[in-house]
């Protein structure tokens, strides 16, 4: 499960325009969420109980089987259309390789709404009950970043093993592969991303519609990238 989707379908905001409400520049999009949001005090609240609500009804659908929900991943053009999300995002050339995944998760620019995506995981986990929830992390480009985002969890209350939560990660660039035994010291498990890492591994913009000849999966070398036998998820 995607929590873009969520995010996208059913909050409509950016988390840190929510987070942030009071400091807001634009008076019509303070009105605009004030309307979405007038039965929260704090408009932070409607951020996490959105999220868990979406969570915690997929969750609930497929219990006591797993559901790995996936953290955000949108790059930062398609944050900044959500509601407020102009003033909290940065204008990149090429945002498929920009301020996106797990890189997010510990910068300022974002932390404080990665804290509230957490506090929704541990609201289906432990209020809910709903422990079948697995976390899996998008496009973690280092060990070291791997190592930040897990204390960035367990900062938040999500820490790797405790109450059996399972941390994944998506293996999206050759790094990932390359370093596949070291980046299982932080993780249980993988997922391949074959967008992302078909695109790295080519060098090939896979939103480009110039290239799209040169764009596949199938190619000899991307799918000796995919010889580890992890799941395919695109």
């Amino acid at each position: 499960m995607r929590m873009e989707f969520v995010i996208n379908n059913s909050i409509q905001i950016h988390p840190m325009a929510l987070k942030h409400f009071d400091t807001l520049k634009d008076q019509a999009v303070k009105d605009k969420i004030q309307k979405l949001t007038h039965h929260y005090p704090d408009k932070s609240d409607y951020f996490v109980h959105k999220l868990a609500e979406g969570i915690g009804t997929i969750a609930a659908a497929f219990y006591p089987k797993d559901v790995i929900v996936r953290t955000s991943d949108f790059k930062t053009n398609e944050y900044a259309s959500l509601i407020g999300g102009s003033e909290f995002e940065p204008v990149e050339s090429n945002p498929m390789l920009g301020f996106r995944g797990a890189s997010r998760y510990y910068n300022p620019k974002y932390q404080d709404a990665f804290a509230l995506e957490c506090k929704a995981l541990k609201r289906v986990r432990e209020t809910m009950g709903l422990t079948n929830v697995k976390i899996m992390i998008p496009f973690c480009r280092t060990l070291k970043e791997a190592a930040k985002v897990v204390a960035v969890l367990e900062k938040n209350g999500l820490k790797r093993g405790e109450n059996g939560l399972q941390l994944y990660m998506m293996t999206e660039i050759p790094n990932n592969i390359i370093l596949a035994e070291q980046f299982a010291e932080f993780f249980d498990g993988f997922s391949i991303g074959s967008n992302d890492l078909t695109q790295l591994t080519l060098g090939v913009d896979r939103d480009s519609e110039l290239l799209s000849d040169i764009f596949d999966i199938n190619d000899i070398g991307v799918k000796k990238n995919d010889c580890h036998g992890y799941s395919i998820c695109s």
